[in-house]
């Protein structure tokens, strides 16, 4: 044999100060295959399966009971003020320039009360939708 074709020597299994060395034990399955990995919940929803069938009812059932807390609001606050007004007659004879009281009212209270509700609408709806987005991995 010529030295370039020589074996390698078997490694030493003691080191120099006497002490036996470190010896790496692999398991021969360890090119096995490899478990499949987790199914993310934007896969479940994608294939459409029943795991995702509930994350998305979640998301409906909270979009719908956020619809229903502003509607009831909503309905509350602009069912009560004709109320008030009709049950304080004196508020009709007023007058500021050509307009009665309860007019003035309905336009100077009613209308940023709605733009405050549907601004406040809007970010809490968003939110709902961003944690859904979280829960599925997307953001």
């Amino acid at each position: 044999m010529t030295p370039q074709h020589r074996p390698a020597a078997p490694p030493s299994t003691t080191s120099r100060a006497g002490a036996p060395r470190r010896v790496k034990v692999t398991s021969p399955r360890s090119q096995a295959r490899r478990r499949h990995p987790k199914r993310t919940v934007s896969r479940e929803l994608d294939e459409q399966t029943e795991l995702g069938e509930v994350y998305v009812r979640s998301l409906m059932r909270a979009q719908l009971r956020l619809s229903f807390v502003v509607l009831g609001g909503v309905g509350l606050a602009v069912g009560l003020l004709p109320a008030v007004l009709t049950l304080i007659p004196s508020l009709s004879w007023l007058h500021i320039g050509p307009l009665s009281v309860t007019w003035v009212l309905v336009g100077t209270m009613l209308y940023p009360f709605l733009l405050v509700v549907a601004r406040s609408y809007l970010r809490a709806a968003e939110r709902v939708e961003h944690d859904f987005d979280e829960l599925m991995g997307r953001s």
